[in-house]
Order: structure tokens, then sequence, then C-alpha cells
């Protein structure tokens, strides 16, 4: 059986991501600061000889590279973190990846791109606006320049079921069900990623040996304050506690955000076989799930991401 190690498997995309691998692979899950796994080992990959060692011991068929700093605001007040995480760290694991003869798969963001256009395909040229999707895109640098065996996929807004990791359908509930007004920016546009559905697709990418640059997301655009409503009407919740409100007029952004960095996925869709789903069909498999809820949803403003 062959090996798989997955970084960051203790955040939303790469505690899914075991859980669909372990059917076919030997998954070897590691963590920084909290395991959510027995068999976790915990890495820092800021520590290159760290990740050069346990690499070298493992010698993994394939690692998962899910672990970044995603916080878009931190990143902008934290410059130099955000860079030994997202761009350094990334830099470590392709070295070790080259080292062992491992695919790397490297999981991106749509926040490479400045927002002007939407819909982004592949060959679009990236300028990311913010210096979380700047070190982002240092990082598929980082990637490509080291390695010819990689994946790398872009995705936009995860969203689904975790322990303790907040996101913006988890926020959403959260605060609706208590009954709390929440304001939402009806000119932000992305197209949302149910975190099951995009676990499903790298396995049948990582199955197929699928190679190079690819976007990876829902398959549906969709401002925020739209997609806030129909997680309300899905759960039979009061839509009048959302309140729209322009990207401009929220003075909690401390970085800028593309204002439509949606991407386009035809290219991906035509090599595999799991369906990238729309806002509708991934929130109804969510619903579906067992859920883990404990995320930190105090915030009225969602302005992480």
């Amino acid at each position: 059986m062959k090996k798989l190690l997955i970084i960051g498997a203790s955040g939303l995309l790469g505690n899914k991501i075991v859980e669909f691998a372990k059917v076919r692979y030997e998954v070897i899950p590691s963590h920084n600061t909290k395991p959510l796994h027995s068999n976790s080992i915990r890495l820092d990959i800021t520590d290159d000889r760290q990740v050069s060692n346990l690499i070298k011991r493992l010698k993994p068929h394939t690692v998962i590279h899910t672990a970044s700093e995603t916080n878009v605001d931190r990143c902008e007040l934290e410059k130099q973190r955000a860079w030994k995480i997202n761009v350094e760290g990334t830099l470590n694991v392709a070295k070790a990846c080259e080292r062992v003869n491992a695919k790397l798969v490297y999981i991106s963001t749509d926040y490479v791109f400045d927002g002007e256009k939407g819909y982004y395909r592949e060959e679009d040229r990236p300028n990311p606006i913010n210096h979380y999707g700047y070190t982002k895109l240092e990082g598929e640098k980082r990637v490509t320049s080291y390695l010819s065996n990689y994946l790398i996929l872009r995705t936009s807004v995860l969203y689904g079921w975790h322990p303790w990791k907040r996101n913006f359908v988890t926020w959403v509930l959260s605060s609706l069900k208590q009954g709390r007004k929440i304001t939402v920016v009806d000119d932000h546009y992305n197209t949302p990623t149910l975190v099951d559905n995009l676990a499903e697709i790298i396995m049948e990418a990582v199955q197929n040996d699928l190679r190079g640059l690819y976007h990876a997301s829902g398959s549906e655009r969709i401002n925020r304050y739209e997609f806030a409503k129909r997680i309300a009407e899905l759960y039979g919740l009061d839509q009048s506690l959302i309140k729209p409100v322009k990207m401009r007029q929220l003075t909690v952004w401390v970085a800028k955000r593309p204002r439509d960095s949606s991407l386009n996925t035809d290219r991906m869709r035509k090599l595999l076989k799991t369906k990238m789903l729309n806002v509708t069909e991934g929130l109804n498999m969510m619903k579906k799930r067992i859920k883990h809820e404990g995320c930190n949803t105090s915030r009225r403003t969602w302005h992480k991401a």
C-alpha cells in the first residue's frame, strides 16, 4: 500500500483528505499545533531539517501539502510570519519531496488573482492584491522550481464541518440560529467549495497521477450575501437577519480582497469523474453529514476571507 503524507491534517481540508484517503493508502497525518488524529506526527514546516528528516524517513509516495496561514488580515499584519509559513515552509516541503522523488500536491487559492475579471482560467495572469495571495503565489513558484512531479490546485472559499475550525457557512448557521443579525458583503464573488467535494477531487487526481496546475472549486459563482441567504433558506433560518453591505464599507478588513476571484474549472472537469458541486448541491451534502460544531463564531461581520 502506497504511503500518503498529509501535511496540515488537523485543518478543514487535511482532516477530510485523511478520511477519504485511508481506504486506498497508508495515511500518515501531520499537525503543528493541535492533533486531530491519534497517529498524527507533529511537523513544523518552517523547520527545514525537521521536514527533510521526516520525509526522508517516511519516503511517502505522495505528499499533500494543505498547511498554510490562511487568515488574510493576519498575513497583512504579520508579513514575515506569513512568508515564513506559506513560502519558506512550502519550499522546505518541495525540496524534501525532490530528494525522495515524492509527488507533491500543493493547495493554493483564488486570491492569487486581483479580482478585476472573475471566472479565472489557469492561463490567466496572477496579480495578487494582498500579502496572503502573494505568499501563496510565491509558494506555487517554489513548487514548480524544484519539482517536475507536482499538482497545484487553486480552490475558493472552503466550507464544511470541523470539530473546532470556523468557516463562512458554520459562522452564518451559528449566528442565525442564535437570532443574531449579520452583515455580509454583496459585491464579493467567489466559487464556494464543499471540503468533502474537494477532498474527493484531490484523491481522484492523485489516483490518476494528474500533474500540473488546475483550478478545483465549486462550480457556481456567487456573492457572499446571496451565499448566506442560500444557507439560511436551506436550513429554514431567518433571512431577514442577513444585512447586505459593500466591500468598501467594511472597516474591519485590514487587507484588500479581490472583488471577483471566481474560478473556471472547465479544464479539470474534463479530466475527472468527480462532479464539482454548485452551492445548493454542496450545502445539501453538508447538511446530510454528521456535524461537529465548536467554531468561534462570535463576530457579527464576516471578514476572515
